[in-house]
């Protein structure tokens, strides 16, 4: 198994500029196998391939063209999942069973304060969305059959003042395995982690030690991923501060009941991450707006890639099939 880290360590990835079809800004993408990856971004943007990425079909939602899909879960090459984020009706979630030629308009939010950020799935039929605080309370979503979503909110710990979560890549909320999931928090408040064992039933809030409480509301955690059941890893940092390295990466063995400080994400504010391997290895990629690095020893160290900038969010099928997305709709197909 130290295969993957150690031929990563020597050789480092392979980036390999794709032509997506669009020129809006990408901020969702999800691997979902070697060949299928779906991306999504503002204006109603969506787009797949089927092929590696050697093609994207892109595409907009019709009815969407003014809505940003900051999350996009792909289940094949014909079914996913895009939320759109915003206050009020903005916040939505779409469903495709026939590689976008048609979706249908699965949930839209009615409170003028709620503002979902981010979903994610334990199967093509079960997953959660995550919504800011409202009054104390976060007005959580849980679908069971894949195409009705329920307020689980009652289910988890009391929202803090000015507590909310970051949609800068649909990655501050994790699904491990058939029932674990993570959200992760940030605003004025304290940067807490919220973890279910139990599909969503109940929550438990967790404290971690990055930055947060800036009294601007703009700090906190922005992207979360899990490589098991116990070990994962979160990032993030201060818009305010955006290009200042703070301690904005963070880690845990326990499933994340506790966290400690990784080394600092060398270009600043963390928008994405994943890890590079499904079968449990520590290596991760992280992208940000003024540069891109991955680490082959969950965020002990970091290798630098400042070339490419403006990136939003990335994700893994295996080490060979990773892409990241960002403004201007570029797509950078990753392999190690």
């Amino acid at each position: 198994t130290a295969t993957l880290a150690q031929s990563a360590t020597k050789q480092g990835p392979t980036l390999t500029p794709q032509a997506s079809g669009t020129t809006a800004r990408l901020i969702g993408v999800h691997a979902v196998n070697q060949n299928v990856a779906w991306v999504s971004g503002v204006g109603g943007t969506f787009a797949v391939t089927t092929d590696g990425g050697a093609t994207w079909h892109p595409g907009v939602v019709p009815g969407a063209e003014a809505l940003e899909f900051r999350d996009v879960q792909g289940v094949s090459a014909t079914e996913a999942y895009l939320l759109s984020i915003g206050t009020g009706s903005d916040s939505r979630i779409y469903h495709t069973t026939d590689g976008g030629a048609s979706w249908d308009l699965q949930f839209q939010n009615e409170d003028p304060d709620a503002f979902y950020d981010c979903f994610a799935f334990w199967t093509p039929n079960r997953g959660f969305a995550y919504s800011d605080g409202v009054d104390g309370r976060f007005p959580v979503i849980r679908t069971t059959d894949g195409e009705t979503w329920q307020d689980i909110g009652d289910n988890l710990p009391a929202a803090q003042a000015g507590e909310f979560a970051f949609a800068s890549s649909g990655t501050c909320t994790a699904a491990q395995g058939g029932k674990r999931g993570w959200i992760g928090t940030g605003g004025l408040g304290d940067a807490r982690i919220f973890a279910t064992t139990d599909g969503g039933d109940t929550w438990t809030a967790y404290s971690t030690p990055i930055v947060q409480g800036a009294p601007e509301g703009a700090s906190g955690i922005f992207t979360i991923d899990f490589r098991d059941p116990h070990r994962g890893i979160l990032a993030g940092g201060d818009l305010v501060r955006e290009t200042e390295v703070l301690p904005n990466v963070a880690r845990t063995d326990d499933g994340g009941a506790t966290w400690e400080l990784a080394t600092p994400f060398p270009f600043g504010t963390v928008f994405g991450l994943s890890y590079v391997s499904k079968s449990g290895l520590p290596a991760v990629f992280a992208v940000a707006r003024g540069g891109v690095a991955w680490s082959p020893d969950e965020g002990d160290t970091w290798n630098e890639l400042p070339d490419f900038l403006d990136f939003w969010a990335v994700s893994f099928a295996n080490q060979h099939a990773g892409w990241m997305v960002g403004g201007g709709g570029r797509i950078v197909k990753i392999s190690f």
